[in-house]
């Protein structure tokens, strides 16, 4: 037997620590609680990053930056063989965000949706799918197409805005709502 085989059980009826009785006790007059203040009074509780009534440490620290969080854009995310699974598209049909809903494969129209090609065991999709939502991945795009289907990528807003067109070969943005990076090693103007 070994030390680490013994210390769960020896450590598991530790003596309670009788507060409150007395000097002859050991933990006498104060019981442990120290002299005055909220921490001696019963009752007292605070929160575990409380220091004191000072500043606390995380408002003392300087804020900066700036994050892009807020812009993420959320997505639906759908497999295609969730949607060969339903009983809804078993024989084929349109894929809109509508039937997805009504197929109980996202919960609302609330998020774009993106198409994904994941098919599990199957190699090749079966049946003749119209997909007309946001997003729909390459691997996703080519399965539907050689299976006879049509896609049709209607974008985010961010695609709007960007002005790309996901149905194009050229997914490019179109609109530059950004500042052009200088090239390196280019000297700027007047310098």
């Amino acid at each position: 037997m070994m030390i680490h085989d013994i210390t769960a059980m020896a450590g598991k009826y530790k003596t309670r620590k009788r507060i409150g009785r007395g000097q002859g006790s050991g933990n006498g007059k104060q019981a442990g609680r120290g002299h005055k203040g909220a921490g001696s009074r019963s009752g007292y509780s605070r929160r575990h990053q409380f220091e004191g009534g000072q500043m606390p440490f995380f408002r003392r620290l300087p804020k900066f930056g700036f994050t892009n969080v807020q812009f993420k854009t959320q997505f639906w995310v759908v497999n295609l063989r969730d949607i060969v699974a339903a009983p809804e598209f078993a024989k084929g049909g349109s894929v809109t965000v509508e039937s997805l809903v009504g197929a109980k494969l996202i919960r609302d129209n609330t998020r774009d949706v993106k198409i994904l090609g994941d098919m599990g065991e199957a190699e090749k999709l079966g049946v003749k799918l119209e997909v007309h939502v946001h997003r729909v991945s390459d691997k996703a795009r080519a399965l539907i197409t050689d299976a006879g289907g049509s896609v049709h990528e209607t974008g985010t807003r961010r695609d709007m805005v960007r002005g790309i067109d996901r149905n194009a070969d050229d997914r490019s943005p179109k609109n530059l709502t950004k500042k052009l990076r200088r090239p390196s090693g280019a000297k700027p103007i007047g310098g």
